[in-house]
């Protein structure tokens, strides 16, 4: 054997031995984070460890929940963006943060699209709007009509300014021709009382957060916000059947990992949260949340991550909202 060969045969031989010490792109190799931009007990940590209970089983290793609250889920969000891309730190986060609050905030350090990796769509949830005794109102046609004719009067209450339910809101105000005034509470729970005493004559909130009033008949949900009618409420029409085009919005719970994460990886976590999802405990646990599961790929969620984002943007700034 000369020199040359030999030099080859002991760089193969090297690659060799070497070959297994390389990280694994196709397996996580230790405990998984789910983080959470949200209090214990909220809808967001309840969907983490619903997942994290059956996850454990796809990934081969122990899922803990972590839960980061503050800053609408930015404290969160930073954690994620800044760990590393191995699979082992994800997060699941509702559309706000993702879609909503980096054209609010001229601070945000996180770039929804290209700081994180979408692994997996996990549910979607309905926007609505109520209406108390003010109006009058048993339909959507008859609160359209009032609006018009009362529009000094016309307002809606959310569970917050620069919330997603503050900007559906002015998407209604610009298909009903009419600027109704948004008066913001702390909490969905604050605003209950104005709307039943008629303080206040609407509120635009999550179709769950109104469906317990709706069916004790304290108010009435005029209109949902998705495709098909919810499950919650079938007997509420939606935007789309009353011919308002314009108002078809959906809201989510989604899990993503930091950019760079590998494509396998992705595609591991993916498909044990689909599996997760298909669970008819967990089906049933997030069924009473008011949330629909959803399977799908990574891309398919991807689409609508940069979608979301891309149409809220204009009716944030259209909005000349101001965060204080």
């Amino acid at each position: 054997m000369n020199a040359r060969a030999g030099l080859s045969f002991g760089i193969v031989a090297l690659s060799l031995v070497m070959a297994p010490l390389a990280p694994a792109q196709d397996r996580i190799d230790k405990p998984v984070r789910i983080v959470v931009g949200f209090a214990a007990g909220g809808t967001a940590d309840v969907m983490a460890r619903v997942v994290a209970d059956k996850l454990k089983d796809s990934v081969g290793q122990p899922v803990i929940v972590d839960n980061r609250p503050g800053a609408i889920g930015r404290i969160a969000a930073e954690a994620v963006k800044n760990a590393p891309p191995d699979g082992a730190t994800i997060m699941v986060m509702p559309i706000g943060p993702m879609a909503v609050v980096p054209h609010v905030y001229s601070d945000i350090t996180y770039d929804p699209v290209k700081d994180f990796a979408a692994v997996a769509l996990g549910s979607t949830f309905q926007f609505a709007i109520a209406a108390g005794p003010a109006s009058g109102a048993k339909n959507w046609s008859e609160f359209a009509a009032w609006v018009k004719a009362n529009p000094g009067k016309a307002a809606y209450a959310t569970s917050g300014a620069g919330s997603l339910p503050h900007f559906f809101g002015v998407l209604l105000s610009r298909e009903l021709g009419v600027a109704m005034v948004h008066v913001p509470y702390k909490g969905s729970a604050a605003y209950v009382g104005d709307l039943i005493s008629g303080q206040v004559p609407a509120a635009v909130d999550a179709i769950a957060d109104l469906t317990e009033l709706h069916r004790a008949g304290r108010i009435r949900i005029l209109a949902s916000s998705g495709a098909a009618r919810s499950t919650a409420v079938p007997e509420v029409p939606t935007f789309n059947e009353l011919g308002l085009k314009g108002v078809e919005a959906s809201g989510w719970f989604g899990f993503f990992a930091p950019a760079k994460t590998p494509k396998p990886i992705v595609d591991l976590l993916n498909r044990g949260i689909n599996k997760a999802l298909q669970s008819p405990d967990v089906v049933e646990k997030l069924t009473k949340l008011g949330l629909d599961p959803v399977t799908g790929t990574p891309e398919e969620f991807a689409r609508i991550v940069a979608s979301d984002y891309a149409k809220w943007g204009p009716i944030v700034k259209a909005s000349g909202f101001k965060p204080e």
